[in-house]
This record gives C-alpha cells, structure tokens and sequence, in this order.
C-alpha cells in the first residue's frame, strides 16, 4: 500500500512538472497515426484494387503481362513490409537512403519522414484487407453488374467498393489502433512523440516506472477512444436496425387487388364496397344472375 502511494506522488509530481512534454507527446502520436492512416489506406485502397482486376486468357498479351507485372509488384511490397519490423524500415529509410546515394536523398523534415514510414507500413497490410474485402462480396453481384452493361470500374465504385468498405471497417480502426502505440518506434529517427517524451524525462530524472505508469495510461486512453469512435462509425453505417413496411403499392392497388389495413378489398367482406353492394341486392332484391 505504501508503494502504491509513492507510485501515485511520484505520478502526480511528473505530470505537474512534464505535462505540456506529455501532451505535445500525445498530439503529435495522433496527429501521426491519423494522417498516416489516411494515407495507408488509399495506399491499400489502390494496391487492392490493382491486385483484384480480372484477366481471361482471352485477353490480350500486353494487358496480361501488365497485371501480372502489377501482382507481382504488389505482392513483393506487401510481403517486404509485412515481413519485416518498422523500426528497422525507419532506419533504412532515413538512415539508408543517404548512405547509399552519398547524401543526395535525405529527408530534412522529420514530420515528412516519419508519415511516409508508417504509411508505407500501414498501406502493406491494408492492401491485404482490402483485397480480402473485394472478395468477400458475393461474385453474383459482379456479374449482375456486367449483365446490365457495366464497365469494371463503374463496377467497383458503385457496388464492390461500397460493401468491401463496411467489412474492412474494423480492420482500419485496427490498423489505426496499431499506428497508435507503433510510432512509438519513430524515436529512432528523432521524432518527438509520445514514448519519446517519455525517454527524455527519465533522462532527466530517472523516475523510469512513474513515468512508464503515465505513459500506459495515455495510450490506453487514445486506444480505448479511438475504439469507441470506430464502433460508432461502424453501427453508423449499418444504419438502422428497424424497418417499416410500405402499406401501399400502386400496381396491386391498380389491379383491384390492393388490401387497405383499414378497409380490405373490393371483395373483402371489410370493404365499404362490399356492403353498399349488398345493402343495394337486400333493399332492391337479386336474382340468380345477378349473384
């Protein structure tokens, strides 16, 4: 119990003292994760599509060695940064891009650097998702699409897409999530976010685990935010959950077979027209024919 004291005025004294470092921490992690996300998505979004356009053997030989090349390049990319961690594709990066061309290629914008790093990273395993999305949809709707003479992009945006993007909702907000506790690699190129506030004042003060207390309860604060965000995106776009039935429609209610809740039809025993007609055969009489 004692310990848990000390732990919280020790807590309590950082964040006193360091709470703008904190802070700015914070706002440039998410301002990181949110633009590279963006950005790995329409990474993803292209490299999906581009793997998922259809060829026949029918086609001719340029356009099936052009999308073939495409898979292939797409492929390496995805498996290069999948494969291997952000950190080091960080150091290749800003590290290896100068020490290969003698300084000629170097980013002198740390913000530049970091986003294209995590975007790159976050558009691999995007490209996947969305691919995983494009075919989930039921082939059915493509060829009813084709069938009423739709091109194949007028295809993909205006029926695949839409659909794909609601199943590959959650893996955003995932990779969302994911890019929020990552850029916390991005100290290696001296990109000043959440973690390394955190690796600066303990420099300074060496109060390690107060310090790492304050630096899990922030991120599971922006996780758990973001979470809630993407669950009332999500239920957002499954619109509502209850539908009301339409009561009339005017082809039955031409063909003289339309049923009121109220009245019934002509020949319903409910219908105003029904008895008005028998009222008329009581007070007039009826013959056989007439029946």
């Amino acid at each position: 119990m004692e310990k848990l004291v000390k732990l919280c005025q020790d807590v309590a004294l950082l964040w006193s003292k360091y709470w703008p470092m904190y802070m700015s921490g914070v706002k440039n992690t998410l301002i990181l994760a949110l633009v590279a996300t963006a950005i790995g998505c329409v990474i993803g979004l292209v490299c999906g599509i581009l793997n998922t356009i259809p060829y026949t053997k029918g086609d001719p030989l340029p356009k099936r060695f052009f999308l073939k090349l495409i898979r292939v390049l797409v492929r390496i990319y995805v498996e290069v940064f999948r494969g291997t961690p952000m950190v080091l594709q960080a150091v290749f990066i800003v590290y290896g891009l100068p020490y290969f061309t003698d300084n000629a290629l170097r980013f002198d914008n740390i913000w530049a650097a970091a986003i294209l790093i995590v975007s790159i990273n976050t558009g691999a395993y995007m490209a996947e998702s969305v691919r995983g999305g494009i075919i989930s949809i039921d082939p059915g709707q493509t060829e009813g699409a084709k069938a009423i003479g739709m091109t194949h992009v007028q295809t993909m945006t205006s029926v695949i897409l839409p659909q794909a993007l609601r199943n590959i909702m959650p893996q955003i907000g995932n990779n969302f999530i994911i890019n929020v506790k990552d850029t916390s690699v991005m100290f290696i190129i001296s990109f000043t976010e959440f973690f390394a506030a955190h690796r600066y004042i303990v420099g300074v003060n060496n109060m390690y685990f107060p310090s790492a207390t304050i630096e899990m309860v922030g991120y599971l604060t922006m996780t758990l935010a973001a979470s809630f965000i993407l669950r009332l995106v999500e239920k957002l776009m499954d619109g509502s959950d209850s539908y009301e039935l339409v009561q009339a429609d005017q082809l039955t209610m031409a063909a003289g077979t339309y049923s009121h809740p109220d009245k019934g039809t002509p020949f319903d025993e409910r219908s105003k027209e029904y008895r008005d007609r028998v009222q008329q055969g009581l007070k007039h009489g009826r013959n056989r024919g007439g029946r």
